[in-house]
């Protein structure tokens, strides 16, 4: 894959992800899809963008997005981009950090490119297929952690169950969250719910090119453009703590997959 892709996908997500910086700062509406789920006019100007940019890139890819209603066409592409236009939104609206803009571009139900644009973190990450991942052109190197107590987990509050882990600093985007096991800022990322691959495309090649496991909850391997772009939770971990964690949430994760 030319290095010249990359970089064009990472230089629409740092543009859109500057003009969405840029109007957190001033008004706009507001609402919730269903309850629960906010969304704002942004998350739309911001998709709107995207997929007139990215489809630029590659007019042949489909597209899969949180904020355009689903297409069954895409299934037939060979390339599909996966967006999330804001993730965080509940940060977003709070005027909080932890928001990103989320793009991946998948071919085969694996990512070639995943690409984070944070501006109010002034990051931006960025990984291709068999070439490593970049926070701000600095390569990351996943954590090395061997032992399950004492992990790191971004987490508010942990369940007693989990006591024996470490809670650090949780952004709301789950795509946040899974690229701070790629840059040795946490060990354990977990979500055991019915997700959206748009959450999780672009942040899991990140973390897996930066050397973390990335599975779904049961540890099952991820694919993407999946008939309902939909993916049992998430299980991002440093390689050597991955089955510890397979086993610890296994009962959690049964319980949760029945709808």
């Amino acid at each position: 894959m030319p290095e010249t892709l990359l970089d064009a996908v990472s230089a629409v997500a740092a543009e859109v992800g500057a003009i969405a910086h840029e109007r957190c700062q001033g008004e706009y509406r507001r609402w919730e899809k269903v309850p629960g789920h906010p969304v704002c006019d942004v998350d739309l100007e911001i998709d709107v963008m995207l997929r007139e940019r990215l489809r630029a890139i590659d007019p042949e890819a489909g597209w899969l997005s949180e904020e355009t209603a689903d297409s069954a066409e895409r299934l037939n592409c060979v390339r599909v981009w996966v967006v999330d236009p804001i993730d965080g939104t509940r940060d977003f609206l709070r005027g909080r950090p932890g928001w990103a803009v989320s793009v991946a571009l998948v071919e085969g139900g694996r990512p070639l490119i995943g690409v984070l644009d944070a501006p109010a973190r002034r990051e931006h990450w960025r990984a291709a297929a068999g070439r490593g991942a970049f926070r701000n052109g600095e390569r990351l190197r996943a954590s090395t952690r061997m032992d399950l107590v004492g992990a790191r987990v971004p987490a508010d509050v942990l369940p007693r169950a989990d006591d024996d882990l470490v809670p650090v600093f949780k952004p709301n985007s789950i795509a946040l969250r899974i690229a701070m096991v790629a840059a040795d800022e946490a060990d354990l990322v977990a979500a055991l719910r019915w997700g959206n691959e748009w959450d999780i495309a672009a942040a899991a090649l990140i973390a897996q090119e930066a050397g973390a496991v990335v599975t779904d909850a049961r540890g099952w391997p991820l694919r993407y453009n999946s008939t309902k772009g939909e993916a049992f939770g998430v299980l991002a971990t440093s390689p050597g703590i991955h089955d510890a964690a397979i086993e610890r949430l296994r009962g959690r994760a049964s319980a949760a997959i029945v709808r």
